[in-house]
């Protein structure tokens, strides 16, 4: 609390100071805050100007806002499905931070399941599946049938590690009841997503090209077993490829198209983006219901939910100075897991916001599709990402999940129940770093551990 108090009051001269002047602990450069609190994921950056704060508090409502069937005498926020997984984003993403996957028989409720059939669309595209699209609603408006309920199984492995401490590793297999439009596709391809956080995100956004590239290694050609690759993407409003940042498998080029996207698939609500319902012709009980506008989102709305997701701050990081902290992230370099998880970055330039501008970022990423091996593979390709590869997610803010969100699930699908376990599950390009991790003995594994939960 003392932190934060220093850092609301001296606010103006940290950010005036050069960005690399900043503390290893300002993770997101001047777009740092100093918040260990349950709404550490939900604050803006610093030196806003008043237009921009307007406009994160008004995208902060309608990202928090309920959504409801049209018509309705909320008339800017009706448009709701017909179908649908949730009613506001918020609903997933909880105080901005990650969601979780549900108990064993029980359906979704804060995740979702991608879904495709064999075959590749446009640049590598999933394509649909001919019914169901390309994501599984589980609710509905009335006189529309859900699409269906998605149901986790899971199966448990027991390991050990070389000092002779036991885990377990439980696998989730996915299946769907209740299916509202008749059968899916015989081959059907599922990939389950839990809702990531957002902080960071505009930092994240300002990283250049240029940068990217250089980090990509596709043939491994400084021969240190890590392969990183760009995934490039359509951006929907230009017609070209982009490299994508945001997404489980880098699948989204923007902020904006990932929001768009998001507002589409998981709400049922259109924008100048994405104007089309996301049912398909074979459902005409949903196809029928009344639409809330052409689009149903407004273009300031729209921006405004856009700019509130570039603009939340990232939590700064806690007791760096710590000694058992500090062996924790000599381990974390000495088995390798800093080559995919890059400490530090250096964002480009942003017009209108210097907090985002120039700045010495720690997000312990590199943004590319990295191969993690059979055991976390979910078999569907999505544009250049092949069914074995996934973005390297950023790891700051992970140590206070359990504080904002009261979980401490991890992974794509949320199968890691804390953070040894998702270690634990890394294979193909990371295999080396796993084995370095199962061989620790158990002061160093909860000296590394210590270390990520400071993040």
């Amino acid at each position: 609390m003392k932190k934060l108090l220093l850092t609301c009051l001296f606010a103006a001269p940290l950010l005036s100071a050069e960005p690399a002047t900043l503390p290893r602990d300002f993770s997101g450069g001047a777009a740092t805050i100093f918040d260990e609190s349950r709404h550490a994921f939900s604050r803006q950056i610093p030196d806003l100007t008043a237009a921009q704060r307007s406009a994160f508090f008004v995208g902060n409502s309608f990202f928090n806002q309920s959504w409801v069937a049209a018509p309705a005498s909320t008339a800017g926020r009706d448009g709701l499905g017909p179908l649908f997984n949730t009613r506001s984003c918020s609903a997933c993403h909880l105080r901005d931070g990650r969601s979780f996957p549900p108990r064993e028989g029980d359906p979704f409720a804060v995740m979702l399941l991608r879904i495709s059939i064999p075959g590749e669309g446009p640049h590598g595209a999933p394509l649909p599946d001919p019914m169901y699209g390309g994501q599984i609603q589980g609710q509905a408006l009335l006189n529309a049938p859900a699409e269906a309920d998605v149901v986790a199984k899971y199966t448990e492995t027991p390991g050990g590690f070389a000092d002779g401490e036991k885990y377990s590793l439980r696998k989730p297999e996915y299946s769907l009841h209740k299916l509202g439009y008749g059968p899916a596709h015989k081959a059907l391809r599922m990939s389950a997503r839990t809702a990531p956080f957002l902080i960071g995100l505009g930092l994240l956004e300002a990283i250049p090209d240029a940068t990217l590239e250089s980090l990509a290694d596709p043939e491994d050609k400084n021969k240190d077993g890590i392969s990183g690759r760009l995934n490039r993407v359509p951006d929907v409003e230009t017609g070209t490829l982009r490299i994508g940042r945001f997404g489980w498998k880098a699948e989204q080029p923007s902020v904006r198209q990932q929001v768009a996207g998001a507002f589409n698939g998981d709400m049922g609500l259109t924008t100048s983006i994405f104007p089309n319902e996301n049912s398909t012709p074979g459902q005409a009980a949903a196809t029928t219901l009344p639409s809330g506008g052409r689009p149903e989102v407004e273009s300031k709305v729209l921006d405004a939910v856009v700019s509130y997701s570039r603009t939340l701050a990232v939590p700064g990081r806690r007791d760096i100075d710590d000694p058992q902290v500090i062996a924790g992230e000599e381990l974390f370099t000495a088995i390798g897991c800093n080559k995919c998880h890059l400490p530090e970055l250096k964002t480009g330039p942003v017009a209108g916001l210097p907090a985002l501008s120039g700045q010495t970022i720690r997000p312990f990423t590199d943004l590319l599709l990295h191969d993690l091996g059979e055991g976390l593979a979910d078999h569907r390709p999505t544009f250049a990402a092949n069914g074995r590869e996934w973005r390297t997610p950023p790891l700051w803010g992970i140590g206070l999940v359990e504080k904002v969100n009261g979980h401490t699930y991890f992974l794509h699908d949320g199968r890691a129940r804390n953070l040894a376990e998702a270690i634990l599950w890394h294979g193909g390009e990371a295999e080396a770093s796993r084995e370095g991790f199962h061989k620790l003995n158990r002061k160093q594994r909860a000296e590394l551990l210590r270390f990520l939960n400071t993040l």
